[in-house]
């Protein structure tokens, strides 16, 4: 077994002008190939399979890009628009490397036809500013209050994906840990950071119909000692960042010691400044304290009498959770403790055992800004897959958050900025008019795509799709099920407007930024001629006599 490899070695040696744009142009239709028939409900599935022999299903396109190995600059260069795309706005992989390899494969005949680049990529950036207004002409807001669009919404996004059979679950589960994220500013604005706030556990075992948001946070921790409380409502909570334990002096203490009482006395030291430290917890009367760092067993003494749970070594990414959903503030020193650095906000501290592992709750807070998704499944592979779906599903709502406007999906967009560059381009003069019809040509391949993955007749629906759009039907799209054309105002499917424009956006500017490249050149290996070569073989030398 040896991990998945498409090569696309092309031989390194020098390639200029219109060889290299060839070149190009099929390395990145060669990785748009790949994942082609991973759009839509009708996807297929691709198989991955690691270089430790592990087995990798899912028909998530930055996910399956993730995992090829590649040799071709423009192939690496295709790879991380996925990447880009993901982490922008977290939907729309496959369709922008779809996009942009069809986008490069009309421009081959312009330049077969000696138009020069600049002159294809200034038309097609000209195409871009139009397709933006065709967008914005014919997108309509939402109101991300009402649950039922915003599910609808969301649905669409997962529907093509490994969860579709759990959407409206998941639907709820994404929609539930963005609403609880979001944080309105003074000024209107809103911060939605599920990357920071809202964190996945995923725990094996029971059934995906058990998977939950919860109204706080979750950690993978005990409490550091049997005798603490397991159970406390309304909690008291303390974060710090800082260990309770008696700090070493390592290499820059002297201490000369003559008597055997010297020993005693400087035990006694340690425990009084531990003592001191648990007294100025014990001041605030805090139940439950939690620290990224280590605790004594002597603290531990100390805690325990006062009626005092401890959690220590907790990640800092899961402290400032705490502090979020609790309105504790994380303090670096215990001299710095006040009584407004605790947090009152959590309703329930809990510590349960699921299956070997035990886990401590802090649940039913009054204004939680952040949260924790518990994920169960029948098996690893199942409950990954689920976590990639349902980030996808969270991006989602988010982008909607911040930009209330949808678009109609199922090809539905990209057919009406076809129709209207068509016409437009036909106004146009001088040699332009052939690149920016090439780009309305272009837009076509998702919807066109979506039949194929059915295996219905392109020529057929796309024609009578086409029909729908001249009349100015723009909201006709096709039905990725069955194939046919539908009205996506019956269907409900719909796209957020933030992840169409970023995917037609970042399609045709990466187009326009490999068209540019007219050579490309391997850096020189140390056998190679010339300077480098020598100075390679000098370096070598240099450091084979070190080594002796």
């Amino acid at each position: 077994m040896s991990s998945p490899v498409i090569v696309m070695n092309t031989n390194m040696e020098r390639e200029t002008g219109r060889k290299a744009q060839l070149s190009n142009i099929t390395a990145a239709k060669t990785v748009a190939d790949v994942i082609r028939t991973c759009l839509g409900p009708r996807s297929m599935l691709k198989m991955l399979l690691d270089p430790m022999g592990g087995i990798l299903l899912t028909n998530d396109g930055n996910a399956i890009l993730r995992e090829i190995e590649v040799s071709h600059p423009a192939a690496k260069s295709m790879i991380e628009l996925s990447r880009t795309q993901d982490e922008e706005v977290g939907d729309g992989t496959t369709s922008v490397i779809v996009l942009a390899g069809e986008v490069l494969a009309t421009s081959v005949d312009h330049l077969e036809r000696s138009i020069h680049p600049i002159v294809v990529i200034r038309a097609y950036k000209r195409a871009l500013e139009d397709a933006i207004k065709v967008m914005n002409d014919i997108s309509k807001p939402v109101d991300v209050n009402n649950d039922e669009e915003m599910l609808k919404l969301i649905k669409a996004s997962i529907g093509t994906k490994f969860v579709s059979r759990w959407s409206e679950l998941m639907c709820k589960l994404a929609l539930q840990a963005v609403r609880t994220v979001t944080l309105e500013g003074e000024d209107g604005r809103r911060e939605v950071d599920i990357k920071r706030y809202a964190r996945v556990e995923k725990i094996p075992g029971g059934e995906i119909e058990e998977c939950r948001v919860l109204d706080g946070v979750m950690v993978n921790k005990d409490v550091t000692h049997p005798r603490m409380r397991r159970h406390i409502e309304n909690p008291r909570v303390v974060l710090l960042d800082c260990p309770l334990e008696y700090k070493k002096g390592e290499s820059q203490t002297d201490i000369e010691v003559t008597d055997e009482a010297h020993w005693n006395r400087i035990l006694q030291i340690e425990e009084e400044q531990i003592k001191t430290l648990c007294d100025q917890i014990i001041a605030l009367k805090p139940d439950l304290v939690v620290t990224e760092k280590g605790v004594s067993d002597l603290a531990q003494h100390y805690l325990v009498k006062a009626n005092i749970s401890v959690l220590r070594r907790a990640r800092k990414t899961d402290n400032n959770r705490i502090a979020r959903a609790t309105g504790a503030t994380i303090v670096h020193r215990v001299e710095d403790l006040k009584e407004s650095d605790v947090g009152t906000g959590c309703g329930l501290f809990k510590v349960e055992k699921i299956g070997d592992e035990y886990f401590s709750f802090l649940v039913q807070c009054s204004n939680p800004k952040a949260c924790t998704i518990l994920l169960r499944g029948p098996s690893k592979d199942v409950i990954n897959e689920v976590e990639r779906n349902l980030q996808d599903a969270m991006s989602v709502a988010r982008n909607v958050f911040f930009e209330p406007r949808l678009l109609p999906g199922g090809g539905a967009t990209e057919m009406a900025i076809s129709v209207r560059l068509a016409d437009q381009g036909k106004l146009l003069e001088g040699v332009e008019q052939w690149p920016y019809a090439g780009v309305a040509d272009a837009m076509e391949v998702i919807p066109r795509t979506l039949v194929q993955n059915c295996g219905g007749n392109p020529i057929k629906v796309l024609t009578q799709l086409r029909a729908k759009h001249a009349v100015g039907n723009y909201n006709w799209g096709i039905d990725g099920c069955a194939g046919t054309v539908v009205d996506m105002n019956d269907y409900g499917v719909w796209e957020p407007y933030a992840v169409k424009v970023q995917t037609i956006k970042t399609a045709i500017e990466s187009a326009c930024l490999l068209l540019r490249v007219d050579d490309i050149v391997s850096g020189m290996s140390k056998g190679g001629h010339g300077g480098q070569g020598e100075n390679a073989d000098v370096a070598a030398e240099q450091a084979e006599g070190m080594e002796q």
